[in-house]
């Protein structure tokens, strides 16, 4: 089977992030253009998880059908890191020698855990003390991680739209993305730039500080991938991170004064 060429694997990121994070970071950028001509940007308010419907049925309703539809170009990207490989000696037509080239399997689930909750704590205390200063300097909007009412499937939606959060981002910013660029001829470093100042971009929305603090992340995990060649430990960290915040701000926030 042939190799795709350059302009064709260009084309291909280009669709991928067109239809996922790239639209994200778009949009981020014209939010935040929005909020700052409006308004002192420290005034202004970025809610994560809203509500879309009244009727309880019909908000769960969207709410799983954003979360399914947000898996969709995960899927493609799978589809792409397959299509050339398979009847290569050793490969799968289902997808699993993708799986495998990312990382997204559970080999080794003790290790990819502790990994993970390493990296949460690693990331997530230093976040809460750039938040705080980010408000301080008026350079953060208040981030409202969770507005959806209470029902009895809030807490597991909120779960699910942190996995599907870990889950896109890293499978795509960083296992497919850093995987193209090198395929680019990209080194390195300027591969992990671009990948960090991506994942910064489409936090834009919630202010400067949210982009600082997500483009240091993105270093740190691309990094970590690049030593391991495992998106899974980054799943995990990104999917704890976002739990904690939302399922936390959900049953705690409006009572400690947050909300």
């Amino acid at each position: 089977m042939l190799v795709p060429s350059r302009r064709r694997l260009r084309l291909e990121v280009w669709i991928v992030l067109g239809l996922s994070l790239g639209q994200s970071a778009v949009y981020s950028v014209v939010q935040l253009l929005d909020k700052l001509t409006k308004a002192p940007l420290a005034q202004g308010t970025s809610t994560l998880n809203r509500s879309q419907s009244s009727r309880e049925y019909f908000d769960l309703t969207y709410q799983l059908l954003d979360i399914v539809f947000a898996l969709v170009p995960v899927v493609l990207v799978i589809y792409f890191l397959s299509e050339h490989r398979a009847g290569l000696p050793g490969s799968s037509r289902h997808g699993a020698t993708a799986f495998r080239k990312l990382g997204l399997d559970f080999a080794r689930p003790g290790k990819d855990a502790l990994q993970g909750l390493g990296l949460a704590a690693l990331i997530g205390i230093p976040s809460l003390g750039l938040y705080a200063a980010g408000r301080a300097l008026g350079i953060t909007t208040a981030i409202i991680p969770s507005a959806l009412d209470s029902y009895w499937w809030t807490v597991p939606v909120l779960v699910l739209s942190a996995v599907r959060h870990g889950i896109v981002e890293e499978v795509i910013v960083v296992g497919y993305l850093l995987d193209r660029l090198r395929k680019f001829g990209w080194s390195m470093p300027a591969a992990i730039f671009v990948s960090s100042m991506l994942r910064g971009s489409y936090h834009l929305y919630q202010g400067f500080g949210p982009f600082i603090g997500n483009a240091v992340m993105g270093v740190v995990f691309a990094l970590v991938y690049t030593r391991t060649r495992r998106v899974m430990p980054l799943v995990i960290a990104h999917a704890i991170l976002d739990t904690v915040a939302f399922v936390g701000f959900s049953l705690f926030g409006k009572a400690i004064g947050l909300g």
